[in-house]
């Protein structure tokens, strides 16, 4: 096409602002704006016909109606509605009316050049303001979810900025029993606490079945210290509420919504977490993460290490307990979804492997790892069970290793004969898990080492 003759059929429409001519040949010379490109169609114009130069005033426009003049007004706006928020990275996204989109299609139409030649106005109107909100704001554009997105409604004349989610990626320890990862809301009164006028009964009134989770000693903390509006926990999967997560913790992020504070210093984060936890729950290598780490945690394929303290209904000799223990090593179980869950899990068969079994045969063999605790005995200050003793054949501590999805304490019980094989069956005495501990959780070689999904450096 000729340029010239492209401007000269824009100009003759009607007043056309320089950004306007500018956006018919946006894909001709970088390094000009568009209103750069125009004035100097319009200069060449002039020079050509050896006319007046004459540039309409900008406001004027039919095409844009003046909102090329805005560019500043703008940014301004943008700038003040996050000027209470620290923020890295930004985009912008601009609402354009629809009366300005078919102005655009029209002076296409009329300089013979295909519907979707040069530049939308939209595209030029998000550059140019997105610039000025980087100079005032010293962010940096970003494609890939942005700290703060704005969207910009020139018909609403409205500028609203959407603040994205923060992440905290750490692993916790929960060195006490009867502590849920997440809050779990009363089944009676649905979290309310009331039963009509009355505190409900089944929850005292508090709207939990539990006191106190792993997310509410942690999550709360996380977005006071972020200065956000709510803060979300997601797991690695979970371990029962009676069991404690213990040994290298399990894997965990917690997002944090609309967060005024991001670059926070993650140590003091964790301090105070576990300041607030006082030895219930234990928090460790904190660190900023993308939001990409969630689905990671979330979809994580780990494998177990379990500790079971087990009671059985009578003595086992020892040797049988290690020949039982040999024919689990190493072996592929079928498990019909337990008693226990089955109101929220489907029914169906799962096949799990079983990694390893060890019979602990002397209480020096385990290290003590939860804190007071004496991790040997399995016991708390709260457990009403008598502490083990390594000579008592009615009692044994096994060590398990095996699949993510893999349920221990039927593995130990046979729940009635739905876990086949399990040690109950192999051993034909009933056995029951008293206490259940994880040690650790594990996929592939610490799956959370790839610095990509991690942000560099605190405040």
């Amino acid at each position: 096409m000729d340029v010239l003759e492209v401007a000269a059929d824009a100009v003759a429409t009607g007043p056309v602002c320089d950004a306007c001519l500018g956006r018919l040949v946006a894909d001709r010379s970088f390094g000009l704006t568009n209103a750069e490109r125009g004035r100097a169609l319009r200069t060449s114009l002039a020079l050509a016909s050896d006319e007046p130069f004459e540039p309409p005033e900008p406001a004027d426009c039919w095409v844009c109606e003046g909102r090329c003049t805005e560019f500043d007004e703008w940014a301004d706006r943008a700038a003040a509605a996050v000027e209470d928020v620290a923020f890295d990275t930004y985009n912008v996204g601009t609402r354009t009316p629809p009366l300005i989109e078919e102005n655009g299609r029209f002076l296409r139409e009329e300089c013979g050049l295909d519907p979707d030649a040069g530049e939308a106005f939209n595209s030029e109107f998000n550059r140019e303001v997105g610039k000025r909100v980087g100079r005032l704001t010293g962010a940096e554009v970003s494609f890939d979810r942005p700290n703060v997105q704005f969207t910009i409604d020139l018909d609403a004349d409205r500028v609203d900025a959407k603040i994205n989610s923060a992440f905290v990626y750490g692993r916790y320890r929960k060195l006490e029993r009867d502590i849920p990862q997440t809050e779990w809301p009363c089944r009676e009164c649905h979290g309310s606490g009331r039963d009509g006028r009355e505190p409900c009964d089944h929850c005292d009134g508090t709207g939990y079945l539990y006191e106190h989770s792993v997310e509410q000693y942690v999550a709360p903390i996380a977005e006071d210290v972020m200065d956000g509006t709510d803060a979300v926990f997601h797991g690695a999967g979970r371990e029962d509420v009676d069991a404690r997560m213990l040994g290298t913790g399990r894997p965990f992020v917690i997002e944090v919504e609309e967060p005024r504070r991001r670059r926070i210093d993650v140590e003091r984060l964790e301090a105070d977490v576990n300041a607030f936890a006082d030895g219930a729950v234990e928090v460790e290598g904190l660190r900023l993460a993308t939001h990409e780490m969630v689905e990671r945690v979330k979809g994580l394929d780990a494998s177990k290490r379990y500790r079971a303290f087990v009671a059985f209904d009578e003595a086992v000799p020892l040797e049988d307990l290690r020949a039982a223990a040999a024919e689990l090593d190493g072996a592929t179980i079928e498990q019909y979804t337990p008693t226990r869950v089955d109101h929220r899990r489907a029914n169906l068969t799962r096949e799990r492997e079983v990694y390893d079994v060890t019979v602990v045969e002397s209480l020096a063999e385990i290290a003590t790892d939860a804190g007071e605790d004496d991790a040997a005995t399995g016991a708390t200050a709260d457990d009403a069970i008598p502490r083990f003793d390594p000579d008592d054949p009615s009692h044994s501590i096994l060590e398990i290793h095996g699949e993510g999805g893999l349920y221990i304490k039927e593995l130990v019980s046979s729940d009635e004969g739905r876990t086949e094989p399990s040690l109950a069956g192999l051993l034909g005495v009933d056995a029951t898990v008293l206490h259940l501990d994880v040690l650790a959780v594990a996929g592939e070689d610490e799956p959370f080492a790839d610095e990509a999904y991690f942000l560099d450096g605190d405040a």
